[in-house]
């Protein structure tokens, strides 16, 4: 691990002085917890065909794409035997301290929140949750799930019959606008940003730690691999999520 006890320090003292600490997450912290990458060798998107879950194919075919989402979904999520790991609680440690205002994430999979995490925002919505196509309510994902599962495809809303999706975004559909104002305006006012287990190479997120080094804000790298704003970065640490940000969460609070 690369991660010089020093600038841990460094890092603390800054996120202890700040007035607006912002954490973006990627792909690198979800897979800690053993959900596969989706984009990167070996992951989600070599195995299953993209475009089976385009918006498009959604809507021409609902119940197809219902019997596809059940089967991505088990690959993904291990069917439901996922948990947060070291790096999503010590994330909600340093929120609950004080210490960490907002959590931006790229990941769909609500362990931020499972770890104690109440500011969470959702670039790429929520496998957790269903939206229906016509009157709009959410809903929890699990009993949509499970009547997919059974062979209910595609399900439909208890309260009107419209047709449930998946609240994440599809292939071919627009990232939701009030997350990425509420991401953009984070990013903009931060002291401290963090972006932690990101390759950075995703649009938008990948221009929220930019904007923010831009706007005077001390920018922290935590990711095995280098990423295109390293040279950029304050503190680069090539480090795994799960080790570095207990540490760094030590630092800052103990």
């Amino acid at each position: 691990m690369s991660v010089d006890e020093s600038d841990v320090r460094a890092v603390a003292g800054a996120i202890r002085d700040a007035e607006s600490v912002v954490a973006l997450t990627g792909a690198g912290v979800s897979t800690a917890s053993g959900i596969p990458d989706f984009r990167g060798e070996g992951g989600i998107w070599e195995r299953h065909d993209p475009m089976d879950f385009h918006i498009d194919r959604f809507r021409a075919d609902p119940g197809g794409f219902w019997a596809d989402r059940v089967k991505l979904q088990a690959a993904a999520f291990d069917d439901g035997n996922v948990a947060p790991n070291a790096a999503h609680e010590s994330l909600a440690d340093l929120e609950s301290a004080g210490h960490l205002d907002t959590v931006v994430t790229q990941n769909i999979d609500g362990l931020h929140q499972d770890a104690g995490s109440d500011d969470v925002i959702e670039i790429h919505g929520s496998a957790a949750r269903v939206v229906c196509r016509d009157c709009r309510r959410r809903f929890d994902a699990e009993p949509a799930m499970d009547r997919a599962r059974e062979g209910d495809l595609p399900p439909t809303c208890d309260d009107c019959d419209g047709t449930l999706k998946p609240d994440t975004v599809l292939f071919g559909e627009q990232l939701p606008e009030h997350a990425l104002m509420q991401s953009q305006a984070k990013a903009e006012t931060a002291d401290v940003f963090l972006a932690v287990g990101s390759s950075l190479t995703v649009e938008p997120a990948a221009s929220l730690p930019r904007v923010a080094a831009e706007r005077g804000a001390t920018l922290v790298l935590v990711n095995l691999e280098s990423t295109p704003l390293s040279e950029r970065a304050a503190y680069d640490f090539r480090a795994d999520v799960t080790e570095a940000l207990p540490r760094l969460r030590r630092a800052v609070v103990e």
